[in-house]
């Protein structure tokens, strides 16, 4: 080994497991461009693509399939999530209406673009980004919340809701459901404007919240893990418990009450209040947010 007397094995990250990152420029010996994919943090737009490339509306028939598994009582849920779920996925459109939903989330994101990110003189601005406290998602995206970059001087002249993040105006235009994960949280004024605008597009039915069959996007994709797991056990396959919960594993805490509910009654707070936890992380979100037990 040379010599060497010292040893350390780093863990180390994977950034961009599929192996896209484009080299664009280098500026010296040791300091090369590359572009890289962003999650924007606290906010899920519907699906264009789930599962991987697939077309959502594919699914169609296969949610159809798990609302009948879930009226008869054959899918490993709950019966007030099951009640939940039930006439949004009996429709037999719920991967199309995701489909359609996500496309114009994308459209409503193009037209932000464009909109905050000219300047007067008809240049465009750069991006301003703030990572998250964990930079990166398992996926290799980097975890941020993006905006328009104003000069100092703009900003003392504006309010905080005409420089705010993209992720928030997606929120406040009903094109995205909040979707907030412990630690992963904005500063408590940001945290309350954020909630705000959520509450607002919901209660007056913007973008996706028209549609009464709405499902947010982690909805789409968890009814989806639902259905192949009741595929699975309606095929005689024999599941053990992790595998039949695999479906759903997030905690959901109410940001007005800090009651926290087990995964599958997430849907007794309403989209605008909802802090999903991550199982691990539960004992120390119920530590540093002082949450409280939910009422069951």
């Amino acid at each position: 080994m040379g010599g060497v007397q010292i040893f350390w094995d780093p863990g180390g990250f994977e950034l961009d497991s599929l192996g896209r990152n484009k080299l664009t420029r280098i500026t010296d010996g040791d300091t090369p461009f590359v572009e890289l994919s962003i999650r924007m943090l606290s906010i899920d737009t519907p699906e264009v693509h789930y599962p991987g490339n697939a077309n959502p509306a594919r699914h169609d028939e296969n949610l159809r399939q798990l609302a009948d598994w879930l009226q008869a009582g054959k899918a490993p849920v709950e019966d007030d999530l099951a009640a939940y779920l039930h006439p949004k996925l009996k429709t037999g459109e719920a991967g199309t209406l995701q489909r359609q939903q996500g496309e114009a989330a994308t459209r409503a994101f193009q037209a932000l673009l464009e909109q905050k990110l000219a300047k007067p003189n008809g240049r465009k601005r750069s991006l301003f980004l703030r990572a998250a406290d964990e930079p990166f998602d398992r996926y290799g995206r980097l975890l941020a919340y993006i905006a328009p970059s104003y000069s100092t001087e703009e900003r003392l002249q504006m309010t905080l809701l005409e420089r705010a993040t993209f992720n928030l105006l997606l929120v406040a235009e009903g094109w995205a459901a909040p979707f907030l994960i412990y630690p992963s949280l904005p500063q408590y004024r940001d945290l309350v404007l954020f909630c705000q605008q959520a509450q607002t597009a919901y209660e007056e039915q913007r973008g996706i919240w028209l549609d009464p069959n709405t499902l947010a996007g982690y909805e789409f994709r968890m009814a989806y893990k639902l259905w192949k797991v009741t595929r699975d056990l309606e095929r005689g396959r024999r599941l053990g418990s992790s595998e039949r919960n695999a479906w759903i594993d997030r905690y959901c805490a109410d940001l007005t009450t800090r009651e926290v509910f087990e995964p599958q009654r997430y849907h007794r707070i309403p989209p605008y209040h909802r802090l999903f936890l991550w199982p691990f992380d539960v004992k120390e979100a119920v530590g540093r947010l002082n949450l409280l037990p939910g009422p069951d």
